[in-house]
């Protein structure tokens, strides 16, 4: 698992095309919305929970259609299935893998996003956290929605519409966490919230995803 979780790492660094993607995505439709709701500090403090929030998931789904589809392609996908290591931990790797290389370069990214929305410089901590745990939950999730699409027609299309759905109270609590700290108020709950979302997923997330890619 950890070989597996290694490769993926050295793929990526000699790919760094799909993360540094994901984060301009990121840094680009946050810096896009002063030029639609005006630059008036306190309208863009009020939308920047949720555009944070909403930008860093997308942003993050941006390389998830690829997670197993090139080792389908090329036969590597078999072999890997045929290694004594359980699907569900090659899902595990997978997930991992990928928050590493899309999740956390979003979180360095976060401090700039939130001062191109307004946010209050004491709420950056917590949305670095929040959206943390929630990119975390995403990379689950896409990982399953990546499993189940294997081999379907359209399967980037059909991801976002599997994955979103799930991930709505991830949107709802982290948007939460982010808005109660620009307000002054204890995020504390809505964290937690969160991390119970990442503790149901880490175990069924890549138990799910490695039983669609077992009957793939």
């Amino acid at each position: 698992m950890i070989a597996v979780f290694l490769r993926e790492l050295r793929l990526a660094l000699r790919h760094p095309a799909e993360a540094l993607a994901a984060v301009l995505f990121f840094v680009i439709v946050c810096a896009l919305f002063p030029f639609g709701v005006g630059p008036s500090p306190e309208a863009l403090a009020r939308l920047a929970p949720g555009a944070l929030v909403t930008a860093a998931l997308l942003a993050a789904l941006l390389p998830l259609d690829r997670l197993f589809a090139a080792e389908a392609e090329d036969g590597s996908l078999d072999l890997l299935l045929t290694t004594g290591l359980p699907p569900a931990g090659l899902a595990a790797a997978k997930a991992a893998a990928h928050w590493v290389v899309t999740g956390l370069p979003l979180l360095l990214a976060t401090p700039i996003a939130s001062a191109l929305l307004a946010l209050p410089a004491e709420a950056w901590g917590v949305a670095v956290l929040a959206l943390g745990l929630a990119s975390a939950v995403l990379s689950l999730l896409g990982t399953l929605g990546a499993a189940l699409t294997l081999g379907a027609r359209r399967g980037g299309v059909l991801l976002p519409l599997l994955v979103l759905p799930l991930a709505v109270p991830v949107v709802i609590f982290a948007a939460g966490a982010i808005e109660a700290a620009s307000a002054g108020a204890e995020p504390r709950p809505f964290l937690l919230l969160l991390a119970a979302f990442l503790a149901g997923a880490l175990p069924l997330a890549p138990l799910a995803a490695g039983a669609a890619l077992r009957e793939g």
